[in-house]
């Protein structure tokens, strides 16, 4: 059995100890020989001269490897063969002073096999060995005085040395004794530092992969970035050589099915597939939220439609999910058997997870985006509706004013009873447009609806229209129906309103106009009705992109920042009939759905999964991924010849 040498951290150690220990066996061997020499050697006088010779060889050699330990500290190799050799030359020569008595043999002979041995392991032995039977068989024979005693006293010695170091080896880690539990041991301890590199690895890929998803603030740009990095993972562990194909799918349009958003590997053809994602894979991951394994793609009920996924011999499709809301799925494609396993599933379900987040934040800012367009355009809208009023009405007026005020200068100097008609006349017109003005000033500001309320508003707008324009105008509240709505919403029908009403003053040629505000079930309805001329509304709303004014559109995004409805109702001859519905829950109802779940982002389209964790039986869905065994392979389409997938909603696997 090979033993691997110890690591230099551990070699170092070991000279620093045996560099300490020498010190005191020195000293020791050296008055022992000085002081107990009739007790030691029987009666025979120490060698002096290779007892000298040994103290001094000692302190020499040991002061060059204190040097070498801690002043160099560039050269362990060298420390430790220096000192295997010290050892043996010592042990030779303490040997010879003590005239071939085998303590000095056996003491410092052990120093030079246990440092052989854990630092070669068995040739340090061996060679330890050949070293110190050689050395020490010169020193017998220059003691003199060979007997058959003292040589297997010698031998016994060598013989001690030799079982010390299979002893040392034993020990010694990977040795005999560490053979049952160390190897054991070794190879858990190089499975714990991958996992750990593994996880490191990973760790270090989810922290990448949220930077650069979170950078981007545009939702294509975050999924194709989650493709890519998906993508990267799978071919590190799969190898380069692989082929595989990845595609992201949202539901997408007004039949809420799943449409290509990006796509790796995938034919121009696959991007205008649309599935419903009922069955097969992508329903099972859908309805589970959990990743979900499968084999051939051309054997799914679903997949079978993107001619990239025919040659797919292993699927893995991960959902896009937030909470309890799926808004798609990202699968993946390989053309070799059972190619995904656990190991992707964390760093995958990871990267759906996080792809998700934030392509919600993409979408989020996207919407705000919009919505400040919208408050742009509608900031520009009002004030376009500001000139223009103020150039039909007032501007008008101040006009006729002044070319009246000249005519009458004109009549007073011929006629001067009828220029005091026309002052009258003047009179009656200034007052007029002084009360249009305060009226464009109480449409643009309405106190009245901060302090008091819609209702109260709305009573005061019927009344300025009613002194203004002369236009019997009639409003039907019913009580409190106001608390119901915040102050913005409030706020946002009085503009709708106003502005319908305007528009039946000017366009419709009404005579009388009523407003009713009441609740009806779950929704506040506001009525703005008329005896009009009416209109086409198909024709208008088709025409809508030539026209000038935006006063319908206007109406319809005010409705909508309230989440609210517009309906238009007219004919021509027969009038106007326009409805707001507005959603609103009293305050118990919404202390119930508060406890609900939260709605998916306006513009993402989202699935309930079918089974929430929560409710999951004890011996129900693990964390471990689905794996899906799919029917029985259908005949293969072709690119020019393919069937339209039209899965019917009543029939399920």
């Amino acid at each position: 059995m090979t033993i691997p040498p110890l690591s230099s951290p551990s070699i170092r150690r070991l000279d620093l100890i045996l560099f300490w220990l020498r010190w005191p066996v020195l000293v020791a061997l050296a008055l022992l020989a000085l002081l107990a020499e009739d007790a030691v050697l029987g009666g025979v006088s120490v060698h002096r001269e290779a007892l000298w010779l040994g103290v001094i060889a000692g302190v020499a050699g040991n002061l060059l490897i204190g040097v070498l330990l801690f002043v160099v500290q560039s050269i362990p190799r060298l420390v430790s063969t220096l000192g295997v050799f010290l050892d043996g030359i010592l042990a030779a020569l303490f040997l010879s002073a003590y005239r071939g008595i085998s303590i000095p043999l056996i003491v410092l002979g052990t120093l030079a096999v246990f440092a052989a041995v854990f630092r070669r392991g068995w040739p340090g032995l061996f060679l330890a060995l050949v070293m110190l039977s050689l050395l020490s068989a010169f020193a017998v024979v220059q003691a003199g005085d060979v007997t058959g005693a003292r040589l297997i006293n010698w031998a016994l010695s060598l013989g001690l040395l030799a079982v010390l170091g299979v002893l040392g080896a034993a020990l010694r880690p990977g040795g005999w004794f560490a053979s049952a539990g160390g190897t054991i041991s070794q190879d858990e301890r190089l499975l714990e530092a991958q996992r750990l590199r593994t996880t490191r690895e990973r760790a270090r890929a989810i922290f990448e992969m949220a930077n650069t998803l979170s950078s981007s603030l545009e939702h294509r740009r975050v999924l194709q970035e989650a493709q890519s990095i998906g993508m990267l993972n799978l071919r590190n562990e799969l190898g380069s050589d692989v082929r595989l194909i990845s595609a992201v799918l949202l539901f997408q349009g007004d039949d809420n099915k799943l449409r290509v958003v990006t796509a790796r590997g995938l034919t121009r053809a696959d991007g205008a597939v649309a599935v419903p994602g009922r069955r097969g894979v992508l329903g099972l991951a859908l309805q589970q939220g959990e990743p979900v394994f499968a084999g051939d793609a051309v054997r799914d009920p679903e997949l079978r439609y993107f001619v990239a996924f025919q040659d797919a011999k292993s699927v893995l499709a991960i959902p896009l999910k937030a909470g309890f809301d799926v808004y798609g799925v990202m699968i993946f494609g390989c053309d070799q058997t059972n190619a995904f396993t656990d190991e992707n599933i964390e760093l995958m379900t990871a990267i759906g997870t996080q792809s998700t987040l934030s392509l919600q934040n993409a979408v989020l800012y996207q919407n705000l985006r919009l919505e400040k367009e919208k408050i742009v355009d509608v900031e520009e809208d009002a004030r376009k509706k500001l000139a223009r009023d103020l150039h039909d009405g007032p501007t008008q007026s101040v006009a006729a004013i002044a070319m009246r005020v000249n005519y009458i200068r004109r009549l007073i100097e011929r006629q001067p009873q009828q220029a005091l008609e026309e002052l009258w006349k003047v009179e009656e017109l200034a007052r007029r447009t002084t009360k249009e003005i305060r009226h464009m000033l109480f449409t643009l500001r309405p106190l009245v609806l901060e302090t008091q309320g819609l209702t109260a508003a709305l009573a005061q707008l019927v009344d300025k229209m009613r002194e203004t324009y002369n236009l019997n105008v009639g409003l039907k509240a019913q009580p409190e129906v106001e608390k119901l709505l915040d102050i913005n919403a409030q706020g946002i029908l009085f503009y709708i309103v106003e502005e319908a009403v305007n528009n039946a003053r000017k366009h419709a040629q009404a005579e009388q106009i009523v407003i009713r505000f009441y609740r009806r079930e779950a929704n506040v309805v506001v009525e703005i009705e008329d005896n009009g001329v009416g209109f086409d509304v198909s024709a208008v709303d088709a025409n809508y992109d030539q026209r000038g004014s935006l006063g319908m559109i206007n109406m319809r995004e005010r409705t909508e920042l309230i989440e609210g409805t517009l309906r238009i109702q007219s004919a021509k001859g027969r009038g106007t009939k326009i409805t707001i519905l507005i959603p609103v829950q009293t305050p118990g109802e919404q202390g119930e759905d508060s406890e609900g779940e939260s709605a998916p982002p306006l513009t993402l389209q989202g699935q309930r999964t079918g089974v929430q964790r929560a409710a999951a039986p004890p011996n129900g869905p693990s964390d471990r991924p689905r794996v899906v065994q799919p029917p029985a392979r259908p005949p293969r389409p072709t690119q020019s010849a393919r069937p339209t997938p039209e899965p019917t909603d009543n029939k399920e696997e």
